[in-house]
C-alpha cells in the first residue's frame, strides 16, 4: 500500500512538473525572427517592437537607453513603439523581459532596406562579377543582411525563420551568400554616410510581381479590378493542395508579412522579366506593388526604387516585348518617391543575369543619396524623356537629368526610330543640339512620333554628362 501512495505521488509530480514546464513555455516573451543579433535598427524613426507573450503578461523592451512598458493583449500579442534612435556604429542593448528575458547582441543603429524581386536581386555576390577579390575584400562589419526562405502561404504570416539562422555581418566567410546588387548598394551608401546599413532580403528567382503584392495594393488600383474583386480566391493552389508561389498574394503573405513593421527607410526592386510581354499592364501591377507596400508599413511616403531590365534576348519572343517593360517601368516614375536605375548599357544580351552588380548597386544609392540622404549637386539619373515637338520634318526631344547629352562612344547615336503617318517606324539619326536632341529620317517627312531603344538586344551609346545611360522610351501613347 505504501508502495502505490509513493507511485502515485511520484505520478502527480511528474505530471506537475510537465504542467508547469508547458506554463514556463507559455509565458515566455517572443518576438519575430526579423529580430536578432547582428540586426540593423533604422535610425531616426518611431520604431515597432513586437511580439507574443501570455495575454496580460507584463513586458518591457529596452533599447538604447529606453524603456517602454506594455502589456500582451487577450490574443497574447503585444507592441511598443521607440522613440527615434541615432545612428550607432557601437552596438546598443537590446532586451525584452516578460516572465523571461530576452537580450539581443551586437545590435547597430543605420539604415535598413527591404531588398526584394527574382534572381537578378536574388544573385549572390559569388555569382557576380570579380567574386573572388569582392569576396576577399567583404570585411564590411556596418553591413548586415538577413536572408528569407522561399515560402508560399496562404495567409500573412506572423514569422519565419531565415536562412543561415538570421542576420550575418559582413565578412568574407558571409557575404558570398548576399544579394549582390543589395550588397553593392549597401557598400556605396555606407561609404557616402558612414552609417551601419541593414539588408532584408526577400526575394525570390523566376517570380512575377503579382505574387509579391498585398490585398490593399490590388484594391488601389482600377485596372486590376479582377484580382481585387476576387481576392478570396487567392492565391491558388495545385491539384495537390500545394499553394502556387506565382499566384497573387503567396509570396506577400510568406515573405513580406513577416517582416511588418520592422523599421525601414525604403525598398529596392529587381524584377519584371517574369512579367515580360505585358506592356503597361505591368506599369499598373507596379502602383499596385508600391501602393500595397506603403499601407502596410504606413508610409506613404516610403521610398521605392527600383532597376529598369537590362537587355536580352527573349528567345523566340516579340523583341518589342521588352521595350514595353522599359516603357512601364519609366511610365512608374510618375508614381511619388520612385527611382530608377537603367541598366541598357551593363547588360549582356545573351545572359539574363548580368554579372556587373556592383555598378548597378550604384546607380541605385544614387538615388537614394539624392532623395532621401540630403546629398545635392549628385547626377543621379541618365536622360529620361520628358517631351518632344515636330519641327521641319524633324523631331526635338527634351529630357530630364539631359544635361551634357553625348554618346558614350563617340559614334553616331544609336537606335532611333521615327513613325510617319501611316504609323510605320523608320531607322533615324539624331544628334544633340544644345542639350536638345534632333531626331531626322529622310525615309519620314512628317513624323509623328519618336522612340529610342525599341528592341530586346538595343544597347544604345546615350548617355548624359555623368555618363549615365538614357532609358529606352517612346512618345506615342498605348492603345
Amino acid at each position: 500500500m505504501a508502495n502505490s501512495v509513493s507511485f502515485l505521488r511520484r505520478i502527480v509530480f511528474v505530471a506537475g512538473a510537465i504542467a508547469l514546464g508547458q506554463a514556463a513555455v507559455q509565458a515566455d516573451v517572443k518576438l519575430p525572427s526579423v529580430f536578432g543579433n547582428h540586426m540593423v535598427l533604422q535610425q531616426g524613426q518611431k520604431l515597432p517592437v513586437w511580439g507574443w507573450a501570455d495575454p496580460g503578461e507584463a513586458v518591457t523592451v529596452a533599447v538604447a537607453g529606453q524603456t517602454k512598458k506594455t502589456k500582451a493583449n487577450k490574443k497574447g500579442s503585444w507592441r511598443v513603439r521607440l522613440n527615434p534612435l541615432k545612428a550607432s556604429k557601437t552596438p546598443v542593448p537590446f532586451s525584452v523581459k516578460g516572465n523571461n528575458t530576452i537580450e539581443y547582441k551586437d545590435v547597430l543603429v543605420g539604415e535598413v532596406w527591404l531588398c526584394s524581386g527574382q534572381s537578378n536581386m536574388e544573385w549572390t555576390v559569388s555569382r557576380s562579377a570579380n567574386p573572388q577579390e569582392e569576396i576577399a575584400n567583404g570585411k564590411h562589419p556596418l553591413i548586415r543582411h538577413i536572408k528569407i526562405p522561399h515560402r508560399p502561404s496562404d495567409k500573412p504570416e506572423q514569422d519565419v525563420t531565415p536562412q543561415r539562422g538570421g542576420w550575418e555581418v559582413a565578412s568574407p566567410d558571409t557575404v558570398a551568400n548576399f544579394t549582390a546588387v543589395g550588397y553593392y548598394f549597401a557598400r556605396h551608401l555606407k561609404g557616402e554616410l558612414d552609417v551601419p546599413i541593414g539588408l532584408l532580403g526577400s526575394n525570390w528567382g523566376g517570380t512575377r510581381i503579382e505574387p509579391w503584392t498585398p490585398p490593399a495594393g490590388f484594391k488601389s488600383v482600377p485596372a486590376l479590378k479582377n484580382i481585387a474583386d476576387n481576392l478570396k480566391d487567392y492565391p491558388k493552389k495545385g491539384g495537390n493542395g500545394n499553394i502556387q508561389h506565382q499566384s497573387a498574394l503567396a509570396l506577400y503573405n510568406g515573405m513580406i508579412s513577416p517582416l511588418k513593421p520592422y523599421g525601414i527607410r525604403g525598398a529596392i526592386w529587381y524584377q519584371g522579366e517574369s512579367n515580360n510581354g505585358e506592356g503597361m499592364l505591368y506599369y499598373e501591377k507596379k502602383k499596385a506593388l508600391v501602393n500595397g507596400w506603403r499601407k502596410v508599413w504606413k508610409n506613404k511616403k516610403l521610398p521605392f526604387y527600383f532597376v529598369q531590365l537590362a537587355p536580352f534576348k527573349y528567345g523566340n519572343r516579340n523583341p518589342h516585348d521588352l521595350a514595353g517593360i522599359w516603357q512601364a517601368q519609366l511610365s512608374a516614375l510618375d508614381i511619388p518617391h520612385t527611382g530608377m536605375a537603367v541598366t541598357t548599357d551593363i547588360g549582356n544580351t545573351r545572359d539574363i543575369h548580368p554579372k556587373n552588380k556592383q555598378e548597378v548597386g550604384r546607380r541605385l544609392a544614387l538615388w537614394a543619396l539624392a532623395k532621401n540622404y540630403g546629398k545635392k549637386d549628385l547626377v543621379y539619373s541618365g536622360p529620361l524623356f520628358k517631351s518632344f515637338k515636330e519641327k521641319e520634318h524633324r523631331i526635338i526631344v527634351k529630357f530630364a537629368h539631359g544635361k551634357g547629352l553625348k554618346s558614350s562612344n563617340e559614334k553616331p547615336l544609336s537606335h532611333f526610330e521615327l513613325q510617319g503617318p501611316d504609323g510605320k517606324w523608320f531607322p533615324a539619326g539624331a544628334y544633340v543640339h544644345e542639350d536638345e536632341l534632333i531626331v531626322t529620317s529622310k525615309a519620314v517627312r512628317e513624323p509623328k512620333n519618336v522612340r529610342f531603344g525599341w528592341n530586346q538586344e538595343a544597347e544604345p551609346n546615350l548617355v548624359n554628362g555623368a555618363g549615365l545611360p538614357a532609358s529606352p522610351f517612346t512618345s506615342e501613347k498605348s492603345k
